[in-house]
């Protein structure tokens, strides 16, 4: 029986397997990986460490380091169940460990020979976009990305669309290079501080056919733009849904920070999955009106928003199912993981200082 399975892996091309060893996964070259990666549902995970990340990386990659002793469960956190996965890494050897990890655990996996250095001999494009991504499968298996950039800015990759949320260059010292990201095709922005709102930004990040959506403040001060008022709801050409929902303080001596009526939050339903972008706001009452919510992310740092309880209570409320703190400043929100695990609520921090 043994001589007859070897005799069969031999015929298959598949000796190196064994019963037990079923980490099977596809080699392509360049050409053949650009073209996977157009394909729905395909994950790109670069497995190299974060100073090679940040030296220059393929657009939309998520980072986990193969050689971190923790590589296969952090991979498993940032995959959405469903995907298959497109790996790299320097040369294409860290990336073969990787997808026989990868493959072993259930993942459909192709591996890029050569590399992101066979990547750019063929002069094809990497970026230095430092941003932390995150990718989400919608119900017909179209990925979704995330990129935290800042603060309250956050950019959405579907579909071959790009989106942007309060989209701001620079705060507290630290800068993003929107030369280098696209253009957007969409634009939402919450309110006019200026920690959500840079109008020269906003000008730099449009094309003639770029809509935008603010509320009524912002709208005055550009001079143009889709203004929503709090229970709007539009649909822009691409059939994504936004509802704008209210964002105030409730806290005594706060409330001039933001009135209630003025601002907005976002709800955006992109392919059947729910996004909520709280915007500047505390746990406010409306929240309970609030359904089937996939992804929040919920602003942290008091006097201007929520204090960590208030966010704790705000996602019980709400109940996602994946929770960025976001807007967080110098609030310490580590703590926020462990505090909802027994909600069934995952929390991820990011770099939204």
């Amino acid at each position: 029986m043994k001589k007859l399975l070897t005799y069969l892996l031999t015929f298959l091309g598949l000796q190196g397997l064994t019963s037990c060893q079923v980490s099977v996964f596809e080699n392509a070259d360049v050409k053949s990986f650009a073209a996977f990666l157009d394909e729905d549902g395909v994950v790109l995970l670069d497995v190299r460490t974060k100073d090679e990340f940040l030296s220059g990386h393929l657009s939309g990659a998520l980072l986990v380091d193969v050689k971190q002793p923790d590589f296969l469960a952090s991979a498993q956190k940032v995959i959405p169940a469903g995907s298959r996965v497109a790996v790299y890494c320097q040369s294409g050897k860290r990336s073969a460990l990787a997808a026989q990890q990868l493959a072993k655990a259930g993942f459909s996996v192709t591996n890029l020979t050569g590399g992101i250095m066979q990547w750019q001999a063929e002069q094809m494009p990497i970026t230095l976009d430092p941003a932390e991504v995150d990718a989400f499968l919608t119900p017909s298996g179209k990925v979704l990305r995330f990129h935290a950039l800042i603060h309250a800015s956050i950019r959405f990759e579907y579909d071959g669309k790009e989106y942007y949320i309060d989209p701001v260059q620079e705060l507290g010292g630290r800068i993003v290079d929107f030369s280098i990201l696209p253009q957007a095709d969409y634009l939402l922005v919450t309110h006019e501080h200026s920690d959500h709102f840079d109008a020269p930004l906003l000008s730099q990040l449009s094309k003639p056919e770029t809509q935008l959506v603010t509320n009524a403040r912002c709208a005055e001060q550009l001079g143009y733009g889709q203004v929503m008022q709090n229970g709007d709801t539009l649909k822009f050409d691409n059939g994504v849904v936004v509802e704008a929902v209210p964002a105030y303080n409730t806290t005594e001596g706060h409330l001039q920070f933001h009135p209630k009526g003025r601002d907005n939050g976002y709800i955006l339903t992109i392919d059947g999955l729910r996004i909520y972008i709280a915007g500047d706001t505390e746990d406010i009452p409306e929240m309970s009106n609030l359904k089937n919510i996939d992804i929040a992310l919920l602003p942290c740092n008091q006097p201007y928003t929520m204090l960590p309880e208030q966010l704790v209570n705000a996602a019980r409320t709400i109940r996602p199912k994946v929770l960025f703190p976001y807007h967080y400043g110098d609030t310490d929100v580590t703590g926020l993981p462990d505090e909802l695990a027994d909600d069934g609520i995952e929390v991820r921090i990011r770099h939204y200082e």
